[in-house]
Order: C-alpha cells, then sequence, then structure tokens
C-alpha cells in the first residue's frame, strides 16, 4: 500500500501563548461575526490586525460615531449584531452615541472599548484617558458589562450577542481593561473557553385569549389598516406580513424603514394616503410598530373613537400613549403565525368601499408625484426634486440597491416618492432621528 501523506507539508501553527486580544478576535468569529467597524488606534490597531487575521472584515472609519452608525445599520440589515470597537475615553464616547441610537432604534449592536486601569479611576488618582466608561454607558444602552480578565472575554462577548438580539433588539456596550486585553494564557486553555450559544432567540409564543381577542376586532372591523414597523422587518416576517396583507384583504401602510416589507406598489398599499387612514380607519393593527412621536402618540389627526391592536414583544410598549384595545404579547413570528390561525374561517367586517376609496385617492396623490417629478428632468437650475427624479430611477432599475436616506425635506419626498420593493433595503435615521448617520 501506498503512503500518500504529504511529509513536507507544514502542519498548522499556532502560538502556544495567546493574548487577550486574540481571545477577543476568536470569541467574535466563533460567534459568527463577519465585520467589525472602527477607528484604529491603540490598542484596536494591533486588535484589527488579529481579527484580520481570524477573516472577519475590519472596516475602518475616520471618526468613531460614522463607523458606530455603520455597525448599527449592520445590525438591522442582516440581523446579527454589528460591531464597533472603539479605543479608550474620547473614542468610547464618540462611540456610544451610535449605540444610544441603536438602542432607542431598536438595532442589534455591540460596542467593544479598551478602559484604563480600575484601581486609579475607582480612586480618581488621575490616569491616562481615565473614565468610568461602564457608568457612562449604562443609562443609554441596552445592556453593560465590563471584563477584567482574559479568560472571561468569550462569556462576555456571549453575553453581549445575546443581549443585542434577544427580545427587543437594541445596543450593548462591553467594556474590556487593559489588564484583560494583555494577559496571556495558554493557547489550548483559551480555546476551551469559546462558547457557541444556544438559541439566542428564543420563542415568545402570545396568550391565545390575546391572539383570538385581536382577530375578532380585526375582523369586526368597518375600515380597518395594517401599520408595519420596523420592528417587523427586524423580525424577518414579511412571509407572514404578506400572508395577513391578502388574506385578510386589509390596506397597509409602511413606516420609512418598513418599506419594502411588501412593495410599495402592491394594490394594497396605502403608502400615499397615510392622512386619510390616521382620520378614517376603525381598527389599526400595529405590526412591530411604535405610537411614538412619528405616529403623533396616535393622537393629532388619528380617528379618536378608532381602536388599535398592537403585535410588540415588550409589554411595557403597550398603552404607552393610547389605550390599546387589543395587545399581543410575543415575538413577531409566533404571533403572526397565531393570528393567521385565528383568522381561518372569520368573515371580513370591512366596508367594500374602502379600499376602493383608498386606491382612488393613491391614483390622485401619486400622479401629483409623477408629474413634479417629471418636470424636475428638464429644470433649469436643478433643483431638489430633479435629484429625487435621478434616484427614482436607479432604484427602479436597481431594486436591490439599499437606499440611505436622511435630512428634512429630502426624508419626507424621498419615502413618498421612491418605491421599494425589498425589506430592510432603506435606512434613515429612524425613531431618534439623528442626522449624520448617512455619512
Amino acid at each position: 500500500m501506498t503512503d500518500t501523506t504529504n511529509n513536507n507539508a507544514a502542519a498548522p501553527h499556532f502560538p502556544e501563548q495567546v493574548t487577550g486580544m486574540y481571545i477577543l478576535a476568536r470569541a467574535l468569529k466563533n460567534i459568527g461575526i463577519e465585520n467589525v467597524y472602527g477607528l484604529v488606534g491603540i490598542p484596536i490597531t494591533e486588535a484589527a490586525y488579529i481579527i484580520q487575521g481570524q477573516g472577519i472584515r475590519f472596516v475602518g472609519f475616520r471618526h468613531e460615531q460614522q463607523a458606530g452608525m455603520a455597525a448599527a445599520t449592520d445590525g438591522f440589515v442582516t440581523g446579527k449584531p454589528g460591531v464597533l470597537m472603539t479605543v479608550s475615553s474620547l473614542g468610547f464616547l464618540n462611540g456610544l452615541t451610535a449605540t444610544a441610537n441603536a438602542t432607542v432604534n431598536c438595532y442589534p449592536m455591540i460596542q467593544i472599548s479598551g478602559s484604563s486601569v480600575r484601581e486609579p479611576i475607582d480612586l480618581e488618582q488621575g490616569t491616562y484617558e481615565g473614565l468610568d466608561q461602564l457608568n457612562i454607558a449604562k443609562p443609554l444602552v441596552k445592556a453593560a458589562y465590563r471584563v477584567n480578565r482574559a479568560e472571561d472575554i468569550p462569556t462576555g462577548v456571549v453575553r453581549a450577542y445575546r443581549a443585542a438580539v434577544s427580545g427587543r433588539p437594541g445596543g450593548v456596550y462591553l467594556d474590556i481593561t487593559t489588564p484583560a486585553l494583555g494577559q496571556v494564557m495558554d493557547h489550548a486553555a483559551a480555546e476551551a473557553l469559546l462558547q457557541q450559544p444556544v438559541d439566542l432567540q428564543p420563542s415568545m409564543v402570545p396568550a391565545a385569549e390575546a391572539v383570538e381577542r385581536a382577530a375578532a376586532l380585526l375582523a369586526s372591523a368597518k375600515k380597518p389598516a395594517i401599520l408595519i414597523g420596523k420592528g417587523a422587518a427586524q423580525a424577518r416576517v414579511e412571509d407572514l406580513v404578506k400572508k395577513l396583507v391578502e388574506t385578510t384583504g386589509v390596506p397597509f401602510y409602511p413606516m420609512s424603514m418598513a418599506k419594502g416589507m411588501l412593495p410599495d406598489k402592491h394594490p394594497l398599499s396605502a403608502l400615499s394616503v397615510r392622512s386619510t387612514i390616521m382620520e378614517e380607519a376603525d381598527v389599526v393593527m400595529l405590526v412591530g410598530a411604535r405610537l411614538n412621536w412619528l405616529l403623533s402618540r396616535g393622537h393629532g389627526k388619528w380617528n379618536q373613537q378608532g381602536q388599535f391592536i398592537q403585535l410588540d414583544i415588550d409589554p411595557v410598549e403597550i398603552d404607552s400613549n393610547r389605550h390599546i384595545a387589543a395587545p399581543v404579547i410575543g415575538d413577531l413570528r409566533s404571533s403572526l403565525e397565531a393570528l393567521l390561525a385565528a383568522l381561518e374561517g372569520k368573515k371580513m367586517a370591512m366596508d367594500a368601499g374602502w379600499v376602493p376609496s383608498l386606491q382612488a385617492q393613491s391614483r390622485v396623490k401619486n400622479a401629483k408625484f409623477a408629474q413634479r417629478l417629471a418636470d424636475a428632468v428638464t429644470a433649469s437650475p436643478m433643483n431638489h426634486w430633479s435629484a429625487l427624479s435621478a434616484a427614482k430611477k436607479v432604484m427602479e432599475s436597481n431594486p436591490d440597491v439599499i437606499l440611505v436616506n436622511e435630512g428634512a425635506n429630502t426624508l419626507d419626498d424621498t419615502r413618498d416618492t421612491i418605491d421599494m420593493a425589498m425589506p430592510r433595503h432603506r435606512i434613515d435615521c429612524a425613531t431618534w432621528a439623528i442626522m449624520g448617520m448617512g455619512m
């Protein structure tokens, strides 16, 4: 028998001793992180090289805030936490704006920052870039953890990941002290510490009576509407939202970052007639949407005799601004599956003229926008609508392109004029309305 082993092939080489930075890179790789965003500087420069050595892409920026905004957007688009790495002190503070933004907007994100030695900070003795970063971050993020020992880095990374994606997603801060990053361990011992988390986003099945109450209320409505929020886009339930809309025949209105959950050109889209929905709908189902300032907190133009159904993963959100007649608490996939089952066999009481009326109004509004865009093509000098006209053509030809949109008039007019056909392909300043996230 011939021995086909290549005796000249070099065996994989692993260092006998590894630092906390290496353990951090391995922990990120082990849980499936593919991209890390940041601004290089001690100790991030060395960490970036090690991370790249693990096959993770390090995307460099000129300011931590923009790196953090990119990480947060990565989290929204991919469903995995976007990871930001910063140096201590001012680098940490620069990045914290983006992590706070991710928390308010419910994007899964992890900010990892190096920090100074604890003892002189706790005694306020004055130290290089000394700052109690953990306690500064706590009020602004979903969760915050500190790692003081290299052996705890894998646990810290897994806890941060789980906190970022479970329940309502958000920004998480992970503080790793300088001693922890510099500590040395045996390679085999370090590898044994790596964890593979199980069931990071466990199902939260809603109560049967809550589902039945919501189904009965929706079926009884004369002028119902389904309002889709970015929470539904985050939950990746476009298949169930489509089935709900098309099974019931109820018109839908997408919030700006939920555009594309169903194509904007869908016959049941009420995108152009938001005011009519607010003023006339007698039952509105909120799917992953919050009645915050973006929806006038349920007041203003809203029909004050109308009733709300709210599907949300967080019970604290219910009744935050307006009484919710039928709350359904659970993850959106479980909630929508249960709701669809409960609606089977129920006859919808919707007025026959409700949808045709909305469609007629939509055609009038859309024609006005179309004429304004057409006129802008030959406008001299170019104006705001000239740019929108060009962008609309690009998006129609390339529906898989992700559109990043902020500003004031630009934000509103782009939402109304540029149709989206795919979910999670429109990014804007969202709930917290922070400008500059598109830089």
